[in-house]
């Protein structure tokens, strides 16, 4: 087992840390592009909501594969596999000439970020020594959320300065450095899993999030009968998933839902996650079209974000670990949804100071104080060998939460075709959606007082 402070141990973390930042940034980066690829590939919003969700659709609905494939094949071996990938799929962004090619990348770059992600949290868990998992699960979550809040920052450079092309071009090198850096990282696996690989789990639970998600984003356009027809289908298949998992070699064994801060954790993430998505979704847009903010100051506009939790994530994984995760993941989702509440008043001509700072920086102390917490809780209350079903589990939850909430809120708040070039339309579903991100979040921390509470946590 490694020292966090050794060489070694350091080397292992950056890498981790540097390839997941890699597959989270481009779950971010991409939202302050969309108007510049809309404008270049002339592209309607379904097809923009889908170069986000295509990345997110096949991320979430393949990282459980990932995580099994890792926990049996070797976490250090998938997890490279998936930096490979994830470089060649970005070329192959960066070069895409109409918005169905952009989809289709896209969506092989989720395949690959589904390789790559659930394995950081299992090699940190199969690594290190058991008393420096927190810390390194602390840094690592921190450094994580930020390369998610700063993907705003980075997309709006890039497109005033250069290109949306530029967000894809960036992977390369850095897909690059952690293949080199991933040569000291030590192999583990789970050596107590004998079974079979669970394909019928893989190909119906991917089936079902497929399903239900191209029907949340296109369920305005579709007839009566084959959006009804779609939907009976989702769900049973969405059940029988869930039958599924009850069996042995399961892909996401139902035993791990027998733990109750296991459940109420990833009951808030996806509350969580899903009003983290459509908020960065539709904030840089809100900016640039109603407020009329061009792209990097519509990404610096969420720095404080980046700041905080740079600044704090490791100090609040410390104090988590020292006074249980319950309060903050009960006070931080409040937190972000105090925030939210008051960046839905953003609009036209709005101040950064008045309008955007002051909601834009509860939100990220919210954040700050829930992400470490919520990591570490996850992987606690799963067994070792499980720690990379259980980093999967909770992976998938967040960006089914992403994805779902970005698939279903424009439409839900009546945005369409080109609304989200239209401030009048798009402040209207603005203003609804973030309303809608509020209880969320409020639902999420209550969630979390509810589950965690002391006399459930287990030892």
């Amino acid at each position: 087992m490694l020292e966090l402070r050794s060489p070694r141990g350091r080397l292992t973390l950056a890498t981790v840390i540097l390839g997941t930042g890699v597959a989270l940034l481009d779950g971010t980066v991409v939202n302050v592009a969309v108007r510049s690829i809309g404008e270049d590939l002339d592209a309607g919003l379904v097809s923009l909501q889908w170069v986000v969700n295509g990345y997110l659709l096949s991320l979430a609905a393949l990282i459980l594969v990932g995580s099994s494939l890792g926990d049996r094949h070797g976490r250090k071996k998938v997890y490279l596999v998936g930096v490979a990938a994830f470089a060649v799929a970005s070329v192959l962004c960066a070069f895409a000439q109409t918005p169905g090619q952009l989809i289709a990348f896209r969506v092989l770059q989720g395949v690959a970020a589904a390789l790559l992600t659930p394995g950081a949290l299992a090699i940190i868990q199969g690594s290190f020594r058991p008393e420096d998992r927190a810390a390194a699960i602390g840094t690592w979550a921190g450094y994580a959320g930020i390369t998610a809040a700063v993907g705003p920052f980075i997309g709006g450079f890039l497109v005033e300065n250069a290109s949306w092309r530029w967000i894809f071009a960036l992977n390369i090198p850095l897909c690059v450095l952690v293949l080199w850096l991933g040569r000291q990282v030590p192999e583990s696996r789970d050596e107590e899993e004998t079974a079979p690989f669970d394909v019928p789990g893989a190909l119906v639970g991917t089936l079902a999030l497929g399903l239900l998600t191209y029907l949340l984003t296109s369920w305005r356009d579709l007839p009566t009968v084959p959006l009804v027809g779609g939907a009976v289908v989702g769900l049973v298949a969405l059940a029988v998933f869930v039958v599924l998992e009850r069996r042995p070699g399961a892909m996401a064994p139902a035993e791990l839902f027998s733990s109750r801060i296991f459940t109420a954790a990833n009951v808030m993430t996806f509350l969580t996650y899903g009003a983290l998505g459509a908020v960065l979704f539709l904030l840089v847009l809100q900016l640039q079209v109603t407020s009329g903010y061009t792209p990097l100051e519509a990404g610096v506009a969420t720095l404080p974000i980046t700041v905080l939790m740079l600044l704090f994530s490791s100090r609040a994984a410390t104090v988590a670990a020292r006074i249980g995760p319950r309060l903050p993941m009960s006070v931080g989702p409040t937190l972000c949804a105090l925030g939210v509440l008051l960046l839905s008043f953003v609009s036209r001509d709005a101040s950064y100071v008045v309008h955007v700072l002051p909601g834009i920086t509860i939100f990220a102390v919210g954040l700050t104080m829930l992400v470490s917490p919520l990591t570490a809780a996850v992987l606690a209350a799963a067994p070792d060998h499980h720690a990379g079903v259980a980093s999967g589990i909770n992976n998938a939850v967040a960006r089914t939460g992403s994805l779902l909430a970005v698939a279903a809120l424009p439409a839900l708040v009546g945005l369409s075709g080109a609304d989200y070039q239209d401030p009048v339309a798009l402040t209207d579903g603005f203003r609804q959606a973030f309303w809608f991100c509020t209880g969320l979040l409020v639902l999420g921390g209550a969630v979390s007082w509810w589950g965690l509470r002391p006399e459930t946590m287990e030892p």
